[in-house]
Parts: structure tokens; sequence; C-alpha cells
């Protein structure tokens, strides 16, 4: 991951508006912040991008629509998706 994007303490300056890069932060996030075989809460997910970025609602919703995370259809459990194609929707099963 560039470290243009990332402020000295590690946080993001900002999320990149380029399809390609943003898509690369976010496997970057979901490699870095979720295990692959664990259950999340929403407010796990929150707590874990709140270390990253004040934005969090926008990184949650970008790493769902990138299918880096599936989502439960009531929003309620989250689980990272290992090796999703970048711009695949997932759902929890």
């Amino acid at each position: 991951m560039t470290s243009d994007l990332f402020a000295a303490d590690g946080r993001l300056k900002a999320i990149p508006r380029k399809p390609a890069r943003r898509a690369a932060l976010l496997d970057h996030l979901a490699a870095t912040l979720f295990e692959p075989s664990r259950v999340y809460t929403e407010r796990e997910v929150n707590e874990a991008l709140k270390t990253v970025h004040a934005d969090f609602p926008a990184l949650r919703r970008y790493l769902v629509i990138g299918g880096q995370l599936a989502r439960t259809k009531d929003g309620s459990a989250y689980r990272r998706q290992p090796g999703a194609p970048v711009g695949a929707t997932a759902a929890v099963a």
C-alpha cells in the first residue's frame, strides 16, 4: 500500500476517489483489519474502521460494495470475503 495515503500515525489521510486506488486500499484494509473466517458485528466493523479514518460508514459501504466484506441482509453481521473480485457484491450465507 502506498505510504502517501497514510499519515505518520498510520491513519488514512483521505479515501481515494480513483476506483483502482480505492480498490487497492480496500483490499489492504480488509486483509489487515478482518480475519476471513470470523463473523463481525456492525459495531466491531465500525470500531476497526474508526482506527483508520473518521468516515468509517463510507469505508464500510465501500468494503461491502467492493466485495471485500459480505453483509447479512439486515446488516447485523459481516465477514471478510477472501479472494472476492473487486466490484463484486456479496452476502453472508
